[in-house]
């Protein structure tokens, strides 16, 4: 019984990973797609959050069933529970990437449009989101711990491109439309770094039995 047990929770990890590298591609085919003004990578993208939205309800659909029929306790519980709530965070990763190539194909714009910091902030957000599963994978607290740091330096590029975009503006005041959707852009890159945060912290989670919301409450009861 354990040994199927465990075949399923293989069979998790490696739906997770696949998932993962989905949503890292996305990431780097939707900012492809705007430095390059592809307006059929653009489509592309939107083809890649359809197959990530699917990998989601597979995965949801095992990990109720390992719930349903497994009955799993304590460490296992919160393997399969942390995994439900990565999926979430996942399938919005995907959907960011599907908006990023959406303001392209909306804006009808084939003109590339090398962003500065942009290409830097996507390989981050990638990065983050493929070592926070690995780290789901393998168990790695010091690699969750890497990921949810990581957080930082995407917020920090993302200054970089708004202080970028007020001096393009200040140079080009008729483009002001096309400065808009590039903030839109590294926004969502931005919220991509958030979501792997989110999905960092479940698998921080999964290994200690606290999440990082509940140390916080407990240290503000702690200085009330």
């Amino acid at each position: 019984m354990r040994n199927k047990f465990d075949m399923q929770l293989d069979k998790m990890n490696e739906m997770l990973i696949q998932m993962g590298e989905l949503c890292e591609k996305a990431i780097a085919n939707a900012t492809k797609a705007v430095a390059d003004g592809n307006l059929e990578m653009a489509k592309i993208v939107i083809g890649e959050d359809e197959e990530i939205d699917q990998m989601e309800k597979d995965i949801e659909r095992l990990c109720l069933k390992l719930l349903l029929q497994q009955q799993p306790v304590a460490k296992d519980l919160r393997q399969i529970s942390a995994a439900l709530k990565m999926i979430t965070d996942m399938e919005r990763i995907g959907d960011q990437a599907s908006d990023i190539a959406e303001i392209l194909l909306s804006a009808n714009e084939s003109e590339a449009a090398p962003i500065p910091y942009l290409t830097e902030m996507a390989a981050a957000t990638s990065k983050m989101v493929t070592k926070s599963v690995q780290a789901f994978v393998e168990k790695d607290l010091e690699l969750t711990r890497k990921v949810i740091l990581a957080d930082d330096t995407v917020d920090e590029l993302f200054d970089k491109v708004k202080e970028k975009l007020v001096s393009f503006l200040a140079k080009n005041d008729n483009s002001g439309e096309r400065a808009i959707d590039m903030l839109m852009i590294a926004k969502y890159l931005e919220r991509i770094g958030d979501h792997a945060t989110n999905i960092a912290e479940w698998v921080e989670f999964s290994i200690t039995g606290v999440h990082r919301e509940q140390k916080e409450h407990e240290k503000v009861r702690r200085t009330e």
